[in-house]
């Protein structure tokens, strides 16, 4: 796992390469639709649909933990198959591609040029760009930032220490799934339902880790954990709260609160409230954070690799 994070904060995924392959991402991607197309039936009793998406689920999780047993039991012994266990895991760490989408929102913003920034952020978070003012692109962008710390790195990181390729491919299953279909929308309320809970289950942990990650890496270490174990459980997500809630105090600002999403005000808690909004520096001093953290995730795991 400490290969596959050097090798993706090294390269990233480069474009020509996406161009011309894709994503193991986008893989999953088109067998989830075709799934949802096939079994996903509108005219179904919820009941139905609710055991359809959970067949799906399992069959998706299934098949991808499969693929990366059989992949790992072929590969050879010793540093040439950590080599290429890291190379095959490198694409589902999203180290680098996190780091510049959120930097990506900042140097627009930091300029003034908020059209810019809200076409940023627009490619990272699913609220109304339009409606957003720094404060709010800002706020977005963070968030952003500290939850995908733990979905996109944290996350696999931790099941791929855990278990190798089978533990890295199913848990980027689920967290495709969850992308997916795991929403509370009418189409997916009871077909996504297994997804959503799969995804809770396998982000308990990484996502708390993420949080202490974020404390530790702070120079408001008390407020970061303060906030962290005061607000977290107020969050809407059972783990986002908890990475979100920690950046949120580690900065000094306020995060979640009221957002538009397709035209509708969604009324969330705010996390760390009575704390001042955020503005473009703060972007630049959360994803310093989050280097120091994902460079101290790594030095651990390289300790306990060698211990």
């Amino acid at each position: 796992m400490v290969m596959a994070m050097a090798v993706d904060a090294l390269l990233g995924w480069p474009s020509p390469l996406f161009a011309r392959i894709g994503h193991p991402v986008t893989w999953l991607g088109r067998l989830i639709a075709a799934i949802d197309t096939g079994w996903n039936r509108a005219a179904d009793p919820p009941p139905l649909r609710r055991a359809a998406g959970a067949a799906g689920t399992l069959l998706v999780i299934a098949l991808s933990v499969a693929i990366g047993w059989v992949i790992q039991s072929v590969l050879p012994v010793g540093w040439v198959g950590i080599v290429l266990v890291g190379v095959l895991s490198w694409p589902l760490v999203a180290l680098r591609s996190l780091h510049d989408h959120v930097a990506d929102v900042a140097k627009p913003l930091l300029r003034g040029d908020i059209a810019g920034a809200r076409e940023a952020v627009s490619r990272i978070v699913g609220r109304d760009p339009t409606a957003l003012d720094e404060a709010g692109i800002a706020r977005a962008a963070i968030e952003s930032l500290a939850e995908n710390a733990s979905d996109g790195i944290v996350a696999p990181v931790f099941w791929g220490a855990l278990f190798g390729l089978p533990g890295i491919f199913g848990y980027k299953a689920i967290n495709t799934l969850d992308s997916m279909i795991g929403h509370r929308s009418e189409r997916h309320e009871a077909f996504g339902w297994a997804a959503a809970r799969i995804d809770d289950a396998a982000n308990f942990i990484p996502a708390r880790l993420t949080g202490f990650l974020f404390v530790l890496l702070t120079q408001r270490r008390a407020e970061a954990l303060s906030c962290m174990t005061r607000d977290a459980r107020r969050h809407r997500s059972p783990n986002a709260g908890w990475p979100e809630a920690a950046m949120a105090g580690a900065l000094g600002v306020r995060l979640s609160g009221p957002r538009i999403y397709h035209g509708a005000v969604t009324n969330e808690p705010w996390l760390n409230e009575g704390a001042r909004n955020p503005l473009a520096a703060d972007i630049s001093e959360g994803l310093a954070v989050y280097r120091r953290a994902m460079l101290l995730l790594a030095g651990l795991l390289a300790i306990l690799a060698f211990a």
